[in-house]
C-alpha cells in the first residue's frame, strides 16, 4: 500500500518554543504525516512560500519584521489560496478573529499546541484547501471548454432569467455576459420563424414548464441584439440540483447558415460537373427525355454526340492534373460556343462529354456542328503559357431511329465513339447497327480479366497519407494496377467499370483487401511501424451479403489487426439504401476497423444519415482541392467539408494535394491528414517501405 503524502506545514514564529511543540504533537498526529519548516520573520516566509510546496501557513502576528494584522495581510495578498492559520494568544484573540474575516482559515491558541485538535484542524484545513482546489479546477476547465467549443451555449435560473453565456453565445447573440445577467431569456434569445415571420415559442420557457429536453423548430432564426439574423438550430435541456429539482435550463445552439448554403451547393453539384460547372449525367438524362417528348410531338429529331478527347490522358499525365483541368474548362467553353442556346453541353467525367442537340429537322444540322465542334478543338489552347493541343473522336447517335430513351441515345453514341476511335480518333461516326467495337473491346478486357486473377497479374501500389501539421506518413492508400504482359502497367479506369458489369469486381476486390491486408502486416513483420491501411471498397462489394464474414475471414488469415484498416466507401454507395449501409456499417465498426467517405462532396448524402453512420473520416474529393488557389471564392467546399468534417469529431484527409498553397489553405483550415502528388505519386510496396523510413527519420 502506497504512503500517504507528507503535508508541509511552515511555522512563521519567533518563539522557538512554540516551533518546538508544533513539531513535537504534529509528529506523533495520526491526521499526518507532517513536515514542519519554520522561519522566523515575515520576509523569510515569503521567501519561503515562493519556492512553492506549502499546504499550510500557521503564522504569529508578532513577528521580528511585523506586527499584528499586517502580517496576516502581507501574507494572503502574497499567497492567497495558501492556507492560512494564526497562532494567538487569548489577549489577541480579537485579532485572529478579524483576520479569519479577512481571509484566515483559523486560529490556534498558543498553551493549547497539545491537544489533539490541533491536528486535526490543520487535517481538516488541507482536505477542505484540496477540495477547494479541485471545484476550482473543475470549474476552470468547464469554463475553458466552454468557450473553446463554437456552440453558443446561455444557461437560465428557474424564472428563466439568463446567468450564463459562454463566449461562442457572446458572438452570436451580439450580448455580453455582464449585459445579459440577470435579463429575461426572450429579451437574449429572440427567436422567429423564417417564414411565417411570427415570434417562435422561447423553448427554455417550455423546457422550465415540461421538465424536459426539446429541440427548434425548422427555419428558426435568432434576432441578435444589433437586429440581424440568424439561422439556428438548438437543444435545450433543464438543469437539476443534486436532489433531481430543477434549478433553470441550458440552451445549445449553432448558426446554420453556412450548413444551409453547403447544402444548397450540393443539390447543386447533385446535377452539375464540379470542375465545368456543366449538367452532369443526372441532369442530361432529364433533358434528353424532355428533349424526346417534344421531338415526338413535333416530328423531328434528337441527336446525342458522345465525345472523349483523343491524347487527353498523356497531357494529364504528363504536365499535372492542374493543366488537366485548365484544359477541360478550356474545351467546355469551345463546346458550349458551337451549340444553340436550347441544346446541353454535358460532362460525363474524366475527359467525356455529351452534347445533346435537342429539335433537330435533319442530319445535316448535326453534322455542321460535329464539323464545327473539330475546328474549334482544333486550335491550340494556352493553358499556363503552353500551346496545347488536343482533338476529339466523337460518336453520334439520332432519335428515334437509334434509341428511344436517354439511355439507349447515349449507349449507341458511346459505341460509335469508339467506332471512331478504331477509324484514327480525331473524327466522328454516326451510330450503324452493325457497330460492335464495344462489345468487342468489352468482351476482350473481360476475357483478359479473368485470366489477369488466375495468372495474379494484378499488383497494388501505396500512396503515403500525412499528418499535415507534422509531416508524418501515418497511412496508406492501396492501389489497384494492372501488370498486363502486353499491354503493360494499366490504371483501374480502364478495366474496373468493366470488372464491375461483369462481377469480377467482388473476387477482385478480396483480392485486393487480401493483399492489402497481408503487405501491412509483412510491413509490420519487417519491423516497420504500424500504420493503416486504407482500401476502397466498390459498390457490389459492399452489398454483397458476405462481405462482412469474408472481410473477419481475410483479417484472421492475415492476422492484421482490425483497428489499422480503413475501408473507404463513397457517398453513392452508403445512400443507395441508407438504413441497410447503417447497419453494416455498424457490423465493420464492431469489428475495429477504420470507416472512410470517400470523394465526400461530390454525390448527394443526407446530413442526418450522415450524424447516424458510424463514420472516423471524410476524404475531400480531390477536385474541391484543386479549386484551391484559383478565384476568390473557390476552396469554400473544402473549408466547409473540413468544418462539417471537424464539427461532427470526423477526422477529415484532403486527397489530390499538388501544392504548397493548397498544402498551407488545408492547414489553415486544421485539416488533419492529406495525400498527393506533393508528397509522393502511389508506389510499390518496397518503394512505401523506403519513404516510411526515410520519414521516420526526418520528423522522427
Amino acid at each position: 500500500m502506497q504512503p500517504s503524502p507528507q503535508h508541509r506545514i511552515l511555522v512563521l514564529s519567533s518563539s522557538e518554543a512554540d516551533v518546538e511543540i508544533l513539531k513535537r504533537v504534529l509528529s506523533k498526529a495520526h491526521d499526518g504525516p507532517f513536515r514542519i519548516e519554520s522561519e522566523n520573520s515575515l520576509a523569510a516566509g515569503l521567501a519561503r512560500l515562493a519556492d512553492g510546496a506549502i499546504d499550510v501557513v500557521l503564522v504569529d502576528l508578532t513577528l521580528a519584521d511585523s506586527r499584528g494584522l499586517d502580517t496576516f495581510d502581507g501574507l494572503f495578498a502574497a499567497y492567497p489560496r495558501t492556507p492560512i492559520m494564526t497562532l494567538t494568544s487569548l489577549e489577541e484573540e480579537e485579532e485572529a478573529i478579524e483576520a479569519v474575516t479577512r481571509g484566515a482559515q483559523g486560529y490556534l491558541l498558543k498553551g493549547h499546541f497539545e491537544r489533539n485538535l490541533v491536528p486535526q484542524a490543520l487535517r481538516s484545513v488541507i482536505i477542505r484547501k484540496e477540495v477547494e482546489e479541485a471545484l476550482y479546477l473543475e470549474k476552470t476547465r468547464a469554463e475553458i471548454a466552454l468557450n473553446s467549443i463554437s456552440d453558443a451555449v446561455i444557461c437560465t435560473d428557474i424564472a428563466g432569467r439568463v446567468n450564463y453565456l459562454n463566449v461562442a453565445a457572446e458572438t452570436m447573440t451580439g450580448w455580453s455576459r455582464q449585459d445579459a445577467d440577470g435579463q429575461p431569456i426572450a429579451a437574449v434569445f429572440r427567436i422567429i420563424n423564417s417564414v411565417t415571420r411570427e415570434a417562435e415559442v422561447n423553448p427554455v420557457d417550455l423546457v422550465l414548464q415540461q421538465n424536459e429536453a426539446m429541440g427548434l423548430a425548422a427555419n428558426t432564426v435568432m434576432i441578435r441584439r444589433d437586429g440581424a439574423e440568424v439561422p439556428i438550430e438548438d437543444s435545450t435541456s433543464p438543469i437539476h440540483d443534486s436532489n433531481g429539482k430543477l434549478t433553470g435550463a441550458v440552451v445549445v445552439f449553432h448558426d446554420v447558415g453556412a450548413a444551409k448554403a453547403m447544402s444548397e451547393k450540393m443539390a447543386y453539384l447533385a446535377h452539375h460537373d464540379f470542375l465545368t460547372d456543366l449538367p452532369n449525367r443526372l441532369l442530361l438524362n432529364d433533358r434528353i427525355s424532355q428533349a424526346i417528348t417534344a421531338a415526338r410531338r413535333r416530328g423531328t429529331k434528337v441527336a446525342v454526340l458522345f465525345l472523349d478527347l483523343d491524347n487527353f490522358k498523356h497531357i494529364n499525365d504528363s504536365l499535372g492534373h492542374a493543366t488537366g483541368d485548365l484544359l477541360l474548362r478550356s474545351v467546355t467553353q469551345r463546346l458550349s460556343a458551337c451549340v444553340r442556346s436550347s441544346d446541353t453541353v454535358s460532362r460525363q467525367g474524366g475527359d467525356e462529354f455529351v452534347i445533346l442537340l435537342s429539335d433537330c429537322s435533319d442530319e445535316s444540322h448535326i453534322a455542321s456542328t460535329a464539323e464545327k465542334i473539330h475546328a474549334a478543338l482544333s486550335l491550340p489552347h494556352l493553358i499556363a503559357k503552353r500551346e496545347l493541343h488536343v482533338s476529339t473522336s466523337m460518336g453520334i447517335s439520332v432519335y428515334p431511329a437509334d434509341g428511344a430513351d436517354a439511355e439507349a441515345l447515349i449507349k449507341s453514341a458511346d459505341t460509335a465513339m469508339y467506332y471512331a476511335k478504331a477509324k484514327g480518333r480525331n473524327n466522328h461516326q454516326f451510330f450503324s447497327n452493325e457497330m460492335n467495337t464495344r462489345a468487342v473491346e468489352r468482351q476482350f478486357i473481360e476475357s483478359n480479366l479473368r485470366r489477369a486473377l488466375k495468372e495474379q497479374e494484378f499488383v497494388l501500389h501505396y500512396q503515403p497519407k500525412v499528418n499535415l501539421v507534422t509531416g508524418k506518413i501515418i497511412g496508406a492508400e492501396a492501389l489497384l494496377r494492372w501488370q498486363h504482359p502486353e499491354w503493360g502497367m494499366l490504371l483501374p479506369e480502364r478495366f474496373v467499370a468493366i470488372a464491375e458489369d461483369c462481377g469480377l469486381i467482388v473476387p477482385l476486390g478480396q483480392w485486393v483487401l487480401r493483399e492489402a491486408c497481408s503487405q501491412a502486416q509483412r510491413w509490420i513483420d519487417a519491423g516497420v511501424m504500424p500504420i493503416s491501411m486504407a482500401v476502397n471498397i466498390s459498390a457490389l462489394e459492399f452489398r454483397q451479403k458476405s462481405f462482412f464474414e469474408n472481410l473477419d475471414a481475410i483479417l484472421k488469415e492475415t492476422g492484421l489487426a482490425p483497428a489499422l484498416l480503413q475501408l473507404e466507401i463513397t457517398e453513392g454507395v452508403l445512400m443507395h439504401d441508407a438504413s441497410a449501409s447503417a447497419a453494416i456499417l455498424q457490423q465493420l465498426k464492431d469489428l475495429g476497423l477504420q470507416l472512410a467517405i470517400d470523394d465526400f462532396g461530390t454525390g448527394y448524402s443526407s446530413l442526418s444519415y450522415l450524424k447516424q453512420f458510424p463514420i472516423d473520416v471524410l476524404k475531400i474529393d480531390q477536385s474541391f482541392v484543386h479549386d484551391i488557389g484559383g478565384d476568390d471564392d473557390e476552396g469554400i467546399i473544402a473549408s466547409a467539408v473540413i468544418g462539417m468534417g471537424n464539427s461532427l469529431k470526423l477526422r477529415v484527409v484532403a486527397e489530390g494535394i499538388e501544392n504548397q498553397k493548397q498544402l498551407a489553405f488545408l492547414k489553415m483550415q486544421n485539416c488533419e491528414e492529406g495525400q498527393g502528388f506533393l508528397f509522393s505519386k502511389p508506389v510499390d510496396a518496397e518503394q512505401f517501405a523506403q519513404l516510411l523510413a526515410a520519414n521516420v527519420e526526418q520528423v522522427g
